[in-house]
């Protein structure tokens, strides 16, 4: 099999540093998020967690996601077998289609979508089958859904809250979804790192809707929550038949790590919700903030409900190929973007989006700003 191929993102971050252009790619904030968790880690170092931990998870941390999947969703775990803790939701996201995809299963899976998931099915062998989000409301149709499925259907990867739309899916979307998988006896593996990060609508599990609770394996993370995403805490959490194949998979992969972040972690999911409330709706100005000026420089912003990114279509622009643009802007106006159509399997319908990050500094957006809207006028 061949070497994976160089990623958007990694192409983008040198393009970044070899013009000195403002990022706005990468989904990672220029700023530490909640302080006390950072206190938290440092008191952890310093009490000797320091050693390997146990596979699952430090079961402090383990005891802190059943209690944050049952007060907040009513979903009921136990930590020791149906909590998994994983270096990042993606390491979550691998064992879990490496343990349960065999060669020929089939993906159903939003389009576009995170650019890890079909590489790692491909290690499998499985095929990712994509359910088309057309801009700009991105909506899951019943249309798009019933021509994606085929016999060799075995599971649905779902993200919701959606990177990179910015997509809240509803619970007529969700409802969908969730009959499908009750109609086609498939597993569902959903990746909800966003989930308390959403500015309109309303998150809801996927796992909690009738007759998927025995079949859904559930992603999140600390990181993207607090705005700490190189500490890399994330997990699973799921049925114990499904989360012992996980496991067995997990313990070639990293087996353990991160200890003192784990038990730091634990700290920030018992930390009242306005902390997160009030870190999620600072990003929500900074989103505001940022499409205001995309808007006055002439992009269209699209709908955005939730996450750390916002789209534009840069088409009104006169510029209806998003992926020569995006490589064109470092040069010409000093600003990074990601082109969507990098992360489709049909480039051609997304081709004149482009994807911002929002999770940075006011003076930093301003700046992006200022450039695009110099660079729109000069034109």
């Amino acid at each position: 099999m061949s070497a994976p191929a160089t990623t958007i993102f990694t192409a983008m971050a040198a393009l970044a540093e070899q013009t000195g252009a403002v990022d706005l790619g990468q989904g990672s904030p220029d700023e530490d998020g909640t302080v006390v968790l950072l206190e938290a880690a440092v008191d952890a170092l310093r009490a000797g967690h320091n050693q390997y931990a146990p596979l699952a998870g430090v079961p402090v941390l383990r005891q802190a996601i059943a209690d944050h999947q049952r007060r907040r969703y009513g979903l009921t775990f136990d930590p020791d077998r149906e909590v998994l803790v994983t270096f990042g939701a993606t390491e979550g996201l691998a064992a879990a289609l490496l343990a349960l995809l065999r060669p020929g299963d089939e993906v159903l899976v939003l389009d576009p979508s995170y650019d890890s998931y079909a590489p790692i099915a491909k290690l499998v062998g499985a095929v990712m089958r994509p359910i088309p989000l057309e801009p700009p409301v991105w909506r899951v149709t019943p249309e798009a859904v019933a021509a994606a499925i085929t016999p060799r259907t075995r599971m649905l990867l779902l993200n919701s809250p959606h990177n990179p739309t910015g997509r809240v899916l509803d619970r007529t979307e969700l409802e969908l979804l969730a009959g499908v998988c009750r109609e086609h006896d498939l597993l569902a593996l959903t990746d909800e790192v966003y989930e308390r990060l959403v500015y309109e609508g309303t998150h809801v599990p996927l796992a909690t809707f009738d007759g998927m609770g025995e079949r859904t394996l559930t992603v999140s993370s600390l990181a993207k929550t607090h705005g700490l995403t190189g500490w890399k805490v994330g997990w699973v959490t799921g049925p114990a038949d499904l989360m012992a194949q996980v496991r067995g998979v997990k313990q070639f992969l990293s087996f353990a790590g991160g200890t003192p972040l784990q038990h730091a972690a634990a700290v920030g999911l018992n930390l009242p919700d306005r902390v997160v409330d009030d870190y999620a709706a600072g990003l929500r100005a900074k989103r505001d903030r940022l499409a205001d000026g995309l808007a006055a420089a002439g992009f269209s912003v699209l709908p955005n409900q939730g996450t750390y990114f916002l789209n534009v279509d840069v088409a009104p622009l006169g510029e209806p190929d998003a992926e020569a643009l995006a490589l064109r802007l470092p040069v010409e106006a000093g600003v990074v973007a990601i082109p969507v159509s990098a992360l489709s399997a049909d480039p051609a319908r997304v081709g004149s989006i482009l994807r911002f990050a929002c999770c940075k500094r006011d003076t930093v957006l301003d700046d992006a700003v200022d450039r695009l809207s110099t660079w729109a006028a000069a034109r």
